[in-house]
């Protein structure tokens, strides 16, 4: 049986879709599922909206690791795309790292067991119009009110499940469950609720 076809579109700043990501993992031993990891740029996406001020200065360097990460993606393929992403996100979002600097990515090239002159790209505009494709390919599916995470199911396109905490085991495949049955009905738009915890990386 052919495994379901995932598609995730994510930017390695964001903390909901690390969250969401490591759930997607998760869902992975419990589920036939198979990932695909796409790129996109919350600093793309949020470029000409009237944003705060705090975000703002947030996405000024945005662009800096998303392009390393399409960098890992030519030059390497999906699974060291996979391997920086976790990298990046596990001394961002897990150790609580304040940016995603040089000195960061440096150390998760390191960690995915790359070369760090990939981090070089960080500085490189060449790669922006890979980038703006990749984001296209998930977010034009969406809608541009939404960010990351951006899933594709067999063609099913959302933003979310915007979770708080890892999902684990079957927890995680429940969650999955459900998201791939709303995402399946042509008419649904939208479930939500305030968020009500702080954020949980363990």
């Amino acid at each position: 049986m052919t495994a379901t076809a995932v598609d995730f579109w994510f930017d390695p700043l964001c903390p909901f879709a690390w969250i969401t990501s490591r759930t997607v993992l998760e869902v992975e031993k419990v589920r036939d599922v198979e990932v695909t990891w796409h790129i996109m740029s919350l600093a793309y996406l949020n470029q000409d909206k009237d944003i705060p001020d705090d975000y703002r200065e947030l996405l000024k360097d945005a662009w800096q690791p998303v392009r390393v990460a399409m960098a890992v993606e030519q030059e390497h393929g999906q699974e060291a795309l996979a391997k920086v992403y976790t990298a990046m996100g596990e001394r961002k979002h897990t150790q609580g790292a304040e940016k995603l600097d040089r000195d960061l990515i440096v150390g998760a090239l390191e960690d995915a067991g790359l070369d760090t002159s990939l981090a070089d790209a960080m500085d490189d505009s060449s790669y922006d119009e890979a980038i703006k494709k990749s984001h296209h390919e998930g977010m034009d599916q969406v809608g541009y009110e939404v960010g990351t995470p951006c899933i594709a199911i067999d063609g099913n396109a959302f933003f979310g499940p915007v979770l708080t905490k890892i999902a684990r085991g079957e927890e995680a495949g429940t969650i999955w469950d459900a998201a791939v049955t709303l995402s399946a009905y042509p008419d649904f738009f939208e479930l939500k609720r305030s968020r009500n915890r702080e954020l949980d990386f363990s």
